[in-house]
């Protein structure tokens, strides 16, 4: 898909943004809708953890319609991520923890939640990404260290994210998910880094290598390369 007309509306507080979005994207809204909330009374993170949301920081869900399978939501979710390190490498040396958190060394100062809605056939009809960016404050987590990027108005960090989403968008649409793939990596970890990846019960340790062609993390451990599309990676 290509990068839609981006419009921001500006809430002082919301219980979620997020829910909002996505509530209006039902109701019919166009896609390229960024509903910039100050203070989030009930902010959401991934696997329905809670996100502190206090006045300073970004919380931003935007609005697509992106004419795909849902197969192709992952790739849209690293191409998020890709957008969101472009608009915060200009203040500070970050890098990009799979699938879409973004980090200060070892500590956690932005991710993406990415909640989709399918049609009958397996298609997407509308896909809302949750962006949170510690800006001014770096509220902390009970299973991570949290790290902020330094206080600049939230509105501008959304403009320059949504300005390097709307390139990406359209890059993908041209080019395909390659180019999103080779700037993800380049971000991301060094290739051979130890990497544990817990999904549910199961805690897969390996070194990385990179990313798939279709965006799974690519893990290598007794000797063969495992593809993994879901999971969390443990630690920071």
């Amino acid at each position: 898909m290509s990068a839609p007309p981006w419009r921001i509306e500006i809430a002082e507080e919301v219980p979620s943004s997020q829910t909002l979005v996505a509530a209006r994207a039902e109701a019919g809204e166009a896609a390229g809708l960024a509903l910039l909330a100050r203070r989030q009374s009930a902010g959401r993170g991934r696997e329905g953890r809670a996100w502190r949301s206090p006045a300073g920081n970004l919380h931003l869900s935007v609005l697509l319609r992106p004419a795909v399978p849902a197969r192709a939501l992952p790739q849209l979710a690293l191409l998020a991520a890709v957008a969101l390190h472009e608009a915060a490498r200009p203040r500070a040396p970050v890098r990009l923890k799979w699938p879409n958190d973004l980090m200060l060394g070892e500590a956690k100062v932005a991710g993406i939640l990415a909640e989709a809605a399918l049609d009958a056939a397996g298609g997407v009809r509308h896909l809302v990404l949750g962006v949170g960016v510690n800006l001014a404050t770096a509220p902390p987590l009970p299973d991570r260290a949290t790290a902020a990027l330094g206080a600049e108005p939230p509105e501008r960090f959304a403009w320059r994210f949504l300005s390097c989403l709307g390139a990406w968008l359209d890059r993908h649409a041209a080019e395909g998910f390659a180019p999103v793939r080779a700037a993800w990596m380049a971000a991301g970890p060094a290739r051979g880094a130890p990497l544990a990846l817990r999904r549910g019960d199961r805690r897969i340790e390996g070194r990385y290598q990179g990313l798939a062609e279709d965006g799974a993390l690519r893990l290598e451990l007794d000797g063969r390369v495992l593809e993994l599309h879901a999971g969390e990676l443990e630690g920071n």
